[in-house]
């Protein structure tokens, strides 16, 4: 599901503002919608954020359902005040992972604004002045800039979310593309990676016996391999040593399901960096 990102004060409209943008893509795009509420979890809410260990608990919550929910297709709303900065930046990532796209919707209101608002609540719901002013003084504002922010929408108080586009940013454009951290690296078997240390570890010494006896420029054969090794001049240990295991990380990363392909794969990979 493509992710929306709500952010703003306390008592900013931010669950107005989700609320809005849930009926737009139910009603006008025939979209499902899925809300992560903050507010279904903040029960006590002025206890929870005077203790920094329960605060981080239910961004914790938070994080882990809106990243089940995620796929290509259906959207995910994340209503809360998302003020920290690399808070948000690991829901990005999490959104690279998926390969789906993310937008942030900012809600904008003035400080005393928001209060006059929060004190309009029912009493059990309101925020303390204390508890109001320090989520205020530690909201770190999103940057456009900032590619875990963007595309970014801010909505003023008396401004409709611009779903239109919304829509485009989230259907339109293409994911960021994921990159070697959100990849989830892939499982390789036990006798994989047996086969593929003890068939390095094999090549590796057929080169350094072979080179005892080596005139420069000839070849080295492989017993049971059809390539032959050609690197031109003698290499030391470290040389090879170094080369194997860049061999052995990237094809940890590429596993191959023939693992009789291992050493002729490997003496290619030689003989290009090292010939």
């Amino acid at each position: 599901m493509p992710l929306v990102i709500i952010s703003g004060f306390p008592s900013s409209g931010k669950t107005r503002r989700t609320l809005e943008i849930k009926n737009y893509f139910e009603s006008e795009k025939s979209k499902k919608v899925t809300v992560v509420s903050e507010n279904e979890l903040l029960v006590g809410k002025n206890e929870i954020f005077s203790d920094s260990k329960q605060e981080k608990e239910i961004r914790g919550t938070l994080k882990g359902d809106a990243i089940r929910l995620l796929n290509k297709d259906d959207i995910v709303i994340l209503d809360a005040g998302n003020y920290i900065k690399g808070f948000r930046y690991e829901l990005y990532c999490a959104s690279k992972q998926i390969k789906t796209t993310q937008c942030l919707v900012q809600c904008v209101a003035p400080i005393e604004q928001a209060w006059t608002w929060n004190q309009m609540r029912p009493e059990n719901e309101r925020y303390t002045r204390e508890v109001f002013d320090g989520l205020v003084m530690r909201y770190e504002t999103p940057n456009s800039s900032n590619r875990w922010d963007s595309p970014m929408f801010t909505v003023l108080p008396e401004d409709a979310p611009p779903c239109d586009p919304m829509h485009d940013a989230l259907y339109l454009c293409k994911p960021p593309p994921p990159n070697q951290s959100t990849q989830t690296q892939p499982l390789s078997s036990t006798n994989f990676l047996f086969e593929l240390d003890r068939t390095t570890q094999d090549v590796t010494s057929c080169i350094m016996s072979a080179q005892r006896t080596l005139v420069p420029g000839d070849s080295i054969k492989v017993p049971g391999v059809e390539e032959s090794i050609s690197l031109g001049r003698k290499v030391t240990l470290a040389e090879v040593t170094r080369a194997r295991r860049q061999f052995i990380s990237y094809t940890k990363m590429h596993p191959v399901e023939d693992t009789s392909k291992l050493m002729s794969l490997f003496i290619r990979y030689l003989n290009s960096t090292l010939g």
